[in-house]
This record gives structure tokens, C-alpha cells and sequence, in this order.
């Protein structure tokens, strides 16, 4: 069977007249997974990411967006408009027995596809879910928080956060969970989840334009597309990792220093910031080959997604649906500094493979393991450096060193609330709502996730709903993008706040605190000559520093984030 991405061309005659149907815009929400600030091209990358550069030419860049710092609490974000501890995914997906950290999507929210939805649109999802444990079928099977249950016509996708690119763990189809190797409905020469992905959001693209009304009304669509790319493991197809072959072999610091000139070039970072500090020094490395490896392959991995967002965009072009569609990329969290498989863990060695023992799977198996004990062929899947990433025998993370660059040039990472874990690119591209003269703007007004709802909700002339099935439904927290299609400021009355892990801040024009841990002290920051966050002012400032903690803790309470599970404070 061809690819979904090839299937478009013959409905292209038959429906290229509804380039003008409707005034309602399609909306496309586009997410990647565990990616930095500088990764992609028009942010100062590298990376070859021509599609989001073109998105980016003829739209608006932010450059002051941001996340929640970790996944499931932005996929909870962005699904509801609301801070996540109001969603119930304070953390991750364990219930910690606290309102705001339930680990699982609450009823007293609603998400984007469900109010959408009730205003008419076709609603459709391909991807990454992660805001219920309800997983199954090696555990409970509970599908009452999966998209299907929560708004969504049509998915294709992982329930779980993570896993094999080649052999993802959960896959699942509406609501019947399915082996890539056994699905009668896609059968690509070679299983790869981006690909699948892509693929199946522009079946959606095509399918929907060939069920148009031959009036013309054409019904609008939301499409949420939730990549894994480039979250761990470092998988990639071959063609893409050689197209990145020795371009990381110098190390972090050539690099870092070519994104930070992009960025000053692209006016996206001030030339007076001080650049964040290299936590590893390239020279201590010991097997640089194997490091440089690891880069190569996100690089490959990010390459690839792009490559998929082009066919839908190419695919909402033929259908003569582009002009009119709504895109926003964004970004779940900073680059990801763990060190998962990259130190000797199961199968570990080469010399511990038993080869009489592998067994290949059989292709209805379903994939039971986050981290496959074996690839799908029976291979042990191996981690350490005895073995190059990039294969479905391995399972690797790019490190800590790699981290620093992709968020250059902020510091720390994933999970923090620093720049580096929180700071992500948003594009919005829709060539009917964006005036020539805007085209390739810059906004540099602070935003956040929870405007994603409001500006969904804003654009479709949708309605929220203060109540569903009986269920009090919690206000949107955020505000409307809308004005920075136009070069206005957004309405926004209220600072945003961030808490994870104990990790917590708030922005509140110029300024941020911000606060290391459950215990530790809070630090400000004047945003507009410092955002690399070097230069501490809480003791310069004591009672600015100290009326933003009290704005903090008030709305700790109020949004959830507290009562925490990290100790008593």
C-alpha cells in the first residue's frame, strides 16, 4: 500500500474550487517533542528544516513563547487553555492524590477538539496524547481521556509518551490499539513513526477536502498534530542521519556560536546578552565520534519532520485549502539533558547477545515496552557507546551537551523553568489572516500555551462552554493571539506562571522569577537586558522579587499547582 502522503493528487481537480469556500479557517496546531529554541532554522538552527522556514517567511515569529518545561503538563496546557495543575497534570501521569496532580485530564475542562467540534468543525488528531495513564491493553484500559472520548473524529497515535520510533509502544487507531507490522490500512516499506504521522494528518487533509459539499460550504477543520520527534530515543532513517554526517564533528562550541550569530542576524536575541555557560568541554568527550553521532541523528530526526509537515502543506495547497488554514508550530519543552541509554543498561555489551535466542516478534504483536527489550526483527535492543544510535536495535538520548546547544543561548533544560527548559519557538502562519506587510514579523510580546485555546476559540468564532454533561468547565486562562497578526498587543492583564517539579516562576513584563526546586530561592530577572539569566537582581530589587512571589503563591493556590507533592512548603 502507497503512503497517505502520496494519496492526495487525485482529488485535486475535483476539489481545487474550494480555495474560497467558508470564511472560518482551518486550524493546524503542530507540536514536536523535546526540541530547543535555536533547533530549527528560521530560530538559528542548522538543521534543514525548509518547511517551517518557509511558514516562518510569510508569518509571524515569536520570540518571547512559552511552554510548561515537561510534556504531559503541555499537551494539558495546550489541549485546555488552562494551566495545567487545572487540568489535573500538575506532574506527570501517577496520581499523587492532590487536585492539581492527578495525572490524568479531569473533567472540569474541555479541549480545543471538543469546543471546536461544537462550532462545526471536523476535528482530527495524529500523534502523541500522554495526558491519561489509562494506556492499555498491558494494564487498565480505561479510554474515557483518550482524543476520541475528548473531541476527536478521527486519531492515529500513541496513548504513551515514548518509545520506539520503529515499533511504538501503544499505538493506537480511533480506539483499537494496532501493530504498526499487522495494520492493513498502512503498510509503508519502512515503518517510521514520524513518517506515520505525517502521513496520517495529511489522509485527514485530503480526506476532508474530498468530502467538501459540491456547493462549496466547506465544513473547517482542527488538526493536532503531536510529534515524538526529537524526543529520546535517537532514532532516524539512514538517508537523513548520512545528509548530517560529520557536521557535529568539531563539537558544542562551533556550533552554539553559529546559532547565537543566526539569532543576532535574525533579530531574535539581543547582540547585549551574555551567552549561557558550555557545561561540557568538548576536549573531555571521550568517544566524540559516538557524541557527535547522537547529533547527527536528532539532527536527522527533526530533518525528517519537516520534511512530513511539507507534504501537509503541500497536500492543503493541491486541495486549495493553504490560503485559509490557520498553522502554529510550537515547541511541548526545552531540550531534554537526560541521560537515559547512554550508559551501559540491559543488553548493554555485545558480547551479552545470545544470538540462538533472538526470536523476531510476530508482526500482530503489539509492542509491550516504553524501552523494547528487543527490536521487532528480535535484535537485543543495546544502549552505552559500544554502538552508534540511530537503529531500532538502540536506544540512546543525545545528552547533556547537546541540550545546551539546542537551547542556546539559554541554560538549563527540560523540566526547569528557566529559559532553557520553558523558551520555545511559536509560528503562525495563515497567508488569508496575515498581511503582505506582516509577513516574516517578529512578535516579541511575552505568551504562553494557554493562548493556543483562546485563539482557537477567537479565530472559529467558537463559543466555550461554561458547563458540560453537568460538569462546571474552568475558564480559559489565556488570550487571544489574534492582535499579533496584526502588530497589536495582546489584551493580557494578568502575568504568566509556570510550576513543575517544584521548579516555578512567573513573567510578568520585563521581569521574571523564577526558583530552582520546592526549596529553593527565588531569582529575578530583567528579561529585556538579561534573558540568558545570569545576572540575579532578587537582592537589587527586594521588593519587586517579593511582590512577584506573593502573585506566585496566590495563584498557586488558586490554579492548583498547590497543595504539591514536593514536601510540606
Amino acid at each position: 500500500m502507497q503512503r497517505y502522503g502520496t494519496l492526495c493528487v487525485a482529488a485535486v481537480a475535483a476539489i481545487a474550487s474550494l480555495a474560497h469556500a467558508g470564511e472560518r479557517p482551518n486550524i493546524v496546531v503542530i507540536l514536536s517533542d523535546d526540541m530547543g529554541y535555536s533547533d530549527i532554522g528560521c530560530y538559528g538552527g542548522e538543521i534543514e528544516t525548509p518547511t517551517l522556514d518557509a511558514l516562518a517567511a510569510r508569518g509571524v515569529r515569536f520570540s518571547q513563547f512559552y511552554n510548561t518545561g515537561r510534556c504531559c503538563p503541555t499537551r494539558a496546557c495546550l489541549l485546555t487553555g488552562l494551566y495545567p495543575h487545572q487540568a489535573g497534570v500538575g506532574f506527570m501521569m501517577g496520581n499523587q492524590n492532590l487536585p492539581g496532580y492527578r495525572g490524568d485530564l479531569q473533567r472540569n475542562c474541555v479541549t480545543i477538539a471538543q469546543v471546536l467540534k461544537s462550532a462545526g468543525y471536523a476535528t482530527y488528531m495524529a500523534g502523541k496524547w500522554h495526558v491519561t495513564p489509562h494506556r492499555g491493553p498491558f494494564a487498565d484500559n480505561d479510554k474515557k481521556n483518550w482524543p476520541r472520548q475528548r473531541g476527536f473524529d478521527r486519531f492515529y497515535g500513541t496513548i504513551h509518551g515514548g518509545g520506539s520510533f520503529f515499533d511504538p509502544n501503544t499505538l493506537v487507531r480511533d480506539n483499537t490499539f494496532i501493530s504498526p507490522y499487522a495494520d492493513a490500512e498502512y503498510q509503508p516499506p519502512t515503518y517510521y513513526y514520524t513518517d506515520a504521522i505525517s502521513d496520517h494528518a495529511t489522509r485527514y487533509v485530503c480526506d476532508h477536502a474530498e468530502q467538501a459539499p459540491d456547493e462549496g460550504d466547506q465544513r473547517p477543520f482542527f488538526l493536532y498534530i503531536a510529534y515524538t520527534a526529537a524526543h529520546w530515543p535517537m532514532h532516524a532513517l539512514p538517508e537523513d542521519i548520512a545528509k548530517y554526517d560529520g557536521r557535529y564533528d568539531d563539537g558544542y562550541g562551533p556550533i552554539r556560536a553559529a546559532r547565537l550569530k543566526r539569532l543576532h542576524s535574525l533579530g531574535l536575541i539581543d547582540q547585549k546578552w551574555r551567552f549561557a555557560p558550555q557545561p561540557i568541554d568538548w576536549k573531555s568527550v571521550k568517544n566524540r565520534e559516538w557524541e557527535s553521532r547522537c547529533m547527527e541523528v536528532y539532527a536527522a530526526m527533526v530533518d525528517r519532520m519537516d520534511q512530513g509537515i511539507g507534504r501537509l502543506v503541500a497536500a492543503l495547497k493541491k486541495t486549495g485549502q493553504f490560503d485559509n488554514t490557520l498553522i502554529l508550530y510550537v515547541q511541548d519543552n526545552g531540550g531534554c539533558a537526560e541521560t537515559i541509554g547512554r550508559r551501559p543498561g540491559r543488553y548493554s555489551s555485545v558480547k551479552e547477545l545470545d544470538v540462538p535466542k533472538i526470536v523476531p516478534m510476530a508482526d500482530a504483536a503489539l509492542q509491550p515496552d516504553m524501552i523494547p527489550r528487543r527490536a521487532r526483527d528480535g535484535r537485543p535492543v543495546l544502549m552505552g557507546d559500544e554502538v552508534m544510535p540511530g537503529g531500532p536495535d538502540t536506544f540512546h538520548a543525545y545528552g547533556e551537551g547537546w541540550a545546551n546547544v539546542s537551547n542556546t543561548p539559554f541554560r538549563l533544560y527540560k523540566s526547569w523553568n528557566h529559559e532553557g527548559g520553558v523558551a520555545t519557538p511559536l509560528i503562525m502562519s495563515w497567508p488569508r489572516g496575515i498581511a503582505e506587510p506582516r509577513g516574516g514579523a517578529i512578535y516579541r510580546q511575552p505568551a504562553h500555551l494557554i493562548d493556543i485555546m483562546a485563539t482557537c476559540v477567537d479565530i472559529a468564532g467558537a463559543e466555550y462552554p461554561a458547563e458540560v454533561g453537568g460538569s462546571g468547565i474552568t475558564p480559559m486562562e489565556g488570550v487571544p493571539l489574534s492582535p499579533a497578526l496584526r502588530g497589536e498587543p495582546l489584551a493580557r492583564t494578568n502575568p504568566i506562571f509556570f510550576e513543575h517539579r517544584g521548579n516555578r516562576a512567573i513573567r510578568d513584563g520585563r521581569w521574571k522569577l523564577v526558583a530552582n526546586g520546592a526549596r529553593g530561592p527565588w531569582e529575578l530577572y530583567d528579561m529585556e537586558a538579561d534573558r540568558a539569566e545570569l545576572n540575579d537582581l532578587a537582592k537589587v530589587h527586594l521588593d519587586r522579587a517579593q511582590s512577584l512571589a506573593d502573585q506566585w503563591e496566590a495563584w498557586a493556590k488558586r490554579a492548583n499547582a498547590k497543595p504539591w507533592p514536593w514536601g510540606k512548603r
